[in-house]
């Protein structure tokens, strides 16, 4: 257990990236991403994923190794990242990670947790009422069933809010009481850095990298996936705004407003998923570098 996990986490928009290579330099290491969106090679503007000089600084791993065509999910990133880790440790008795998907980091630092199988029926009518009906019902049973699970999922996700629904029907008995029970332990410490800020300063930066965006581009690279819009990857903030845009539903200013106003959703259930690790070491977004790795040079001398 000599070998040490730095994870980064904190809401969208907050600096993760920066401080992931900034302390993978200072470390001479390398990052693996936990962002569950910059997987995927064709989505690179919309998930903010880092640019090729960000890429040029430090080796990353995990970042548009996919097409959003490919079936890949929770589980098979776990193995992936693990097998990963097992081989950078050779080498480096630090990684980084870094990702604001907080269920694929718990995958890594603390496994994944242990659901029974439920019929397929409950799923394909879950499936069936959201294509019917849409995804507010949905969320409407599930904040009955499980409002725990409600308050901290992506509830905007209709994958996780269908799995949440499966398992609250089939076993009547509550998503979130599956959650956080013993698993398979690690051959490595995890030590998990949070960035922060005052909650009018993340929404202003959360503004502004939307602006950015979409001088970058962004509604040039969702009409080159237009015809993949039924597809999981696709039901991203950012995505689905100007996909409505683009179907004649919503005005391109609109649209721009929604993706603002969703990402800003989105970054207040982040924190609420991250605030609940109590060992989390949380830091302002502008503390300096050498204060953090301070921090993180007392942890592993622990």
């Amino acid at each position: 257990m000599n070998k040490y996990l730095i994870s980064i986490v904190g809401p969208t928009a907050i600096g993760k990236t920066a401080l992931s290579i900034k302390l993978a330099n200072y470390f001479n290491t390398e990052i693996i991403s936990a962002d569950s969106r910059q997987f995927f090679k064709e989505m690179q503007i919309g998930t903010a994923a880092p640019d090729q000089a960000e890429l040029a600084a430090a080796k990353h791993h995990f970042i548009h190794h996919k097409s959003i065509q490919d079936n890949y999910n929770v589980g098979a990133f776990e193995k992936d990242a693990l097998s990963c880790l097992e081989d950078l440790f050779k080498v480096h008795k630090v990684v980084i990670m870094v990702g604001g998907s907080g269920l694929y980091s718990n995958a890594v630092t603390k496994g994944l947790d242990d659901f029974p199988k439920v019929a397929p029926e409950i799923r394909e009518q879950l499936i069936n009422t959201l294509e019917s009906e849409g995804l507010a019902p949905l969320q409407n049973q599930l904040k009955t069933l499980d409002p725990t699970s409600y308050n901290y999922m992506a509830i905007d996700n209709p994958h996780r809010v269908i799995r949440a629904l499966e398992i609250c029907i089939g076993t009547n008995k509550p998503y979130s009481s599956f959650l956080n029970k013993e698993k398979q332990g690690r051959t490595f410490k995890t030590i998990t850095v949070g960035l922060t800020a005052d909650r009018e300063i993340i929404y202003d930066r959360i503004n502004q990298r939307v602006d950015i965006m979409m001088a970058a581009g962004l509604l040039d690279e969702v009409k080159t996936l237009i015809a993949y819009k039924h597809l999981n990857a696709l039901n991203t903030v950012g995505y689905k705004e100007l996909f409505n845009y683009l179907d004649g539903s919503w005005t391109l200013d609109f649209a721009v407003s929604e993706i603002k106003k969703n990402t800003r959703r989105f970054a207040k259930r982040q924190l609420t998923w991250f605030r609940k690790d109590t060992d989390t070491l949380w830091f302002d977004y502008k503390t300096d570098l050498s204060e953090i790795v301070e921090t993180c040079q007392a942890a592993i001398k622990e």
